[in-house]
């Protein structure tokens, strides 16, 4: 339950950020540009609080803290008195309406690379890209437990999560991919991930597993955590703490060979022959697994079921990306301009197919993701802001009536044909607009219900 709330809460906070900041970017512009704003709000409904300055704008808190909105003068929402026909927004200029819609998504592109700078300023901590058990298609390529990785396709690396994102991008795009790495040995080599073998059909969350590679921090030693009551493991005499050395012919180096020996070599007939070190002293233990009455065809469940877990192990982040507030201003634009063409690229990829539409998160996701941010620390959450942030920005200047890019694309047209769009025809968008956001709404919170079921 505190999961829950805290979800909330920090989704509540996100919004109200980003939201306002949006809103705010229309509201300065709308301002300059000589516009009377009506209303700054933030949140949907009825206002719990609100007070009135005295340019006559009137600031509220609504009770649906799930957004917000800037009301403008503007004879199309209403009469306007004569005296003040030349504050209206209808009246404006085409470029300063322009600026005026752009504003929102540029204020939200500022916050974007101020979060990013506070987060160098203050430190963001990460793991180290050096590599832990390789296995599928890094194995075949060569890489090996220990290599520091440097570079992906060209682009220096200072981080796992760096390094990560890079090779997603182009398995993804199944594009064989070259890696600089420094060796256990301290030697420089170049090795490359043929990413172009991976299958079409595999989907994103089989792409990490099958690429193979994985930090060290995130290996688990083969060291039995717990063993399930009445279970083979159990009657085999395994105990809490023993390190599974070997099974059978397979010797055991990290906890991921465990489940692939057992299932390649569990049969009915006889038993598996476990080698495991405990109190110092080795010992073999003869298992015979059961069959999982849950295994179907596909794969998904195991076959074979032995009972037992692993130790859990706490990954430690052991690298921080720290800069001084002057050599954190070049960081943060290159990190803006990195996220950026990863975003656009995700969507070229969701629309031309190479990736599938279960990318898109909804609101639950991005609540619980928001949650766990906030639980890493002030530079992780900050990292979430500037990403989200820059994600509505991105999604703002899409040309969907609606949208602040629908709007662009409607003054866009007039600025070329000298004459505004049809009232009749902005109508028609915009429901065309509503019902085409509607439906990826309700895809994200789709998907977002079905990642909880699974």
């Amino acid at each position: 339950m505190n999961e829950f709330f805290g979800s909330v809460w920090w989704l509540l906070v996100t919004l109200g950020l980003l939201v306002t900041f949006h809103e705010f970017g229309h509201f300065v512009v709308a301002r300059r540009c000589g516009v009377k704003v009506l209303k700054f709000s933030v949140g949907f409904g009825k206002a719990l609080w609100s007070r009135r300055d005295r340019h006559g704008t009137e600031f509220a808190i609504a009770a649906i803290p799930l957004g917000g909105y800037v009301k403008m003068l503007d004879e199309r929402e209403g009469a306007v008195d004569a005296a003040e026909l030349d504050r209206a927004f209808n009246r404006k200029p085409v470029g300063q309406r322009m600026a005026i819609a752009a504003a929102g998504p540029a204020f939200n592109l500022v916050f974007t690379l101020a979060a990013f700078w506070l987060m160098f300023v203050i430190g963001k901590p990460d793991y180290q890209p050096v590599l832990g058990p390789v296995d599928h298609i890094a194995a075949s390529a060569g890489f090996q437990a220990g290599d520091r990785i440097t570079a992906v396709g060209g682009t220096p690396v200072e981080t796992w999560t760096d390094a990560s994102l890079l090779v997603m991008q182009a398995g993804m795009d199944r594009h064989d991919l070259k890696l600089s790495v420094v060796d256990a040995g301290g030697t420089e080599r170049q090795r490359t991930l043929p990413l172009s073998k991976l299958p079409r059909d595999l989907d994103e969350q089989a792409l990490y597993r099958e690429i193979g590679l994985a930090p060290r921090q995130w290996a688990v030693p083969p060291v039995i955590g717990t063993v399930s009551p009445d279970s083979a493991a159990a009657r085999a005499g395994l105990q809490p703490g023993d390190r599974i050395l070997a099974i059978g012919e397979t010797k055991i180096a990290d906890w991921r060979d465990v489940p692939a020996a057992i299932q390649q070599q569990a049969s009915a007939d006889h038993p598996l022959l476990l080698a495991i070190e405990r109190a110092g002293q080795r010992h073999e233990l003869p298992a015979t697994p059961e069959r999982n009455p849950a295994a179907r065809d596909d794969g998904k469940a195991p076959a074979w079921l032995l009972g037992i877990a692993p130790q859990p192990v706490e990954a430690k982040y052991d690298a921080t990306l720290h800069y001084g507030p002057l050599a954190a201003v070049p960081k943060a634009l290159a990190e803006t301009w990195q996220r950026s063409t990863e975003t656009l690229g995700m969507l070229r990829r969701m629309v031309t197919g190479q990736a599938s539409l279960k990318n898109l998160s909804g609101v639950i996701t991005i609540a619980q993701v928001a949650n766990s941010s906030a639980q890493l620390g002030p530079a992780w959450f900050l990292n979430f802001l500037a990403i989200i942030s820059l994600s509505l920005a991105i999604l703002n200047l899409l040309p969907i009536p609606i949208l602040d890019g629908g709007h662009l694309l409607y003054y866009l047209i007039e600025l070329l044909k000298g004459s505004p769009v049809s009232e009749r025809a902005q109508i028609a968008g915009q429901y065309v607009g509503l019902t085409l956001l509607m439906a990826l709404m309700g895809l994200a919170f789709y998907n977002d219900i079905l990642r909880i079921a699974s």
